[in-house]
């Protein structure tokens, strides 16, 4: 009988084993290091990855320990040293918001896990094998989808049907935006609209940018977002007031700043995935074999001061696509 009971306890044991290896630690406390291109204000996928933590039981002080490091974006060359720093503070795991972050945070460690979000072709940048199959210490969420950048000409089109000839603004200092720009002129050829690329480099360069686009005499204005264009986008939402030009971007940081019309992808709903990706990778899954996600929930917001300071009257089809409306 005794034996009995002993192969009993021991059968029992190794049942409940896996579930016990899946759960957290008792009392363990996590390090989670955030690298960041620019000041956390300009993040709006940071409150929600938070928020998407504290739902996941991940209490700072209790039971988790975060630790920011971000710079100005016209200092990224101090990146791969902010990396560095939370390399050696040893942390858990590395959540690294857009493309430059990802790719200091790769190249600092081997070993440490790291989740990015709102990363720019993540395939091409380098950061994984493949979406299905990232195969090394790096997963998360990229900004890519299909049709995106076709949707934005589309919207401009609707907004103002005539329209012939649009701008497309873009930091030709960050080649991880160059295929959003390729994508775009697929898409003017398409749409019978004749696109004008007019490329900055740095933050002197938006005066001149602007005299080739209004010499381009164009009716709207593409705005390709990254950490430059992000940082300087109440600056260009000016200008394109100034000047009298509707603008589309990405982020709703963009709209919230003067930007006409943003649509891409939604910036909570990535902050959000990454707190699910973080949580699974700290309970044991490996970043090699979570695939990559792209953007499934896609936001169109209008600001309504903006379309008054240039006098237009938006078609109420695009009010009805509307997800958010700045009035």
């Amino acid at each position: 009988m005794r034996l009995i009971r002993l192969a009993v306890i021991l059968a029992v044991s190794l049942t409940f084993a896996p579930l016990a290896a899946e759960a957290q630690p008792p009392g363990r406390v996590y390090r989670i290091g955030i690298l960041l291109a620019a000041p956390i204000s300009q993040y709006p996928p940071l409150d929600a990855f938070l928020q998407g933590m504290r739902d996941l039981d991940y209490v700072e002080g209790r039971n988790v320990i975060i630790e920011y490091r971000s710079t100005d974006p016209h200092r990224l060359d101090r990146l791969p040293a902010l990396a560095a720093d939370l390399v050696s503070r040893k942390m858990d795991i590395i959540f690294a918001i857009a493309t430059g972050p990802a790719q200091a945070a790769k190249d600092a460690t081997k070993t440490i896990p790291i989740v990015f979000a709102l990363a720019n072709d993540p395939v091409h940048a380098g950061l994984v094998a493949s979406l299905a199959r990232p195969g090394s210490n790096l997963t998360g969420l990229t900004n890519t989808g299909p049709d995106i950048s076709a949707k934005r000409l589309q919207l401009l089109k609707e907004m103002l049907p005539q329209i012939s000839h649009i701008a497309l603004l873009w930091n030709a200092s960050n080649p991880m935006v160059a295929r959003q720009v390729s994508e775009t002129e697929v898409a003017a050829r398409t749409l019978k609209v004749q696109l004008h690329v007019v490329a900055i480099r740095g933050p002197n360069d938006f005066e001149s940018a602007f005299s080739a686009i209004i010499k381009a005499r164009v009716s709207g204005l593409v705005v390709i977002a990254d950490v430059l264009t992000a940082a300087h986008r109440e600056r260009i939402a000016a200008l394109a007031i100034k000047n009298r030009l509707p603008v589309i971007s990405e982020f709703r940081n963009f709209a919230d700043s003067g930007a006409l019309l943003t649509y891409g992808p939604s910036a909570p709903d990535a902050g959000r995935r990454a707190a699910y990706f973080v949580d699974k990778i700290l309970k044991g899954a490996k970043p090699a074999d979570l695939p990559v996600e792209q953007p499934t929930k896609f936001d169109l917001v209008v600001n309504m001061k903006t379309a008054r300071a240039l006098g237009l009257t938006l078609p109420q089809t695009i009010f009805l696509q509307a997800d958010q409306v700045i009035e």
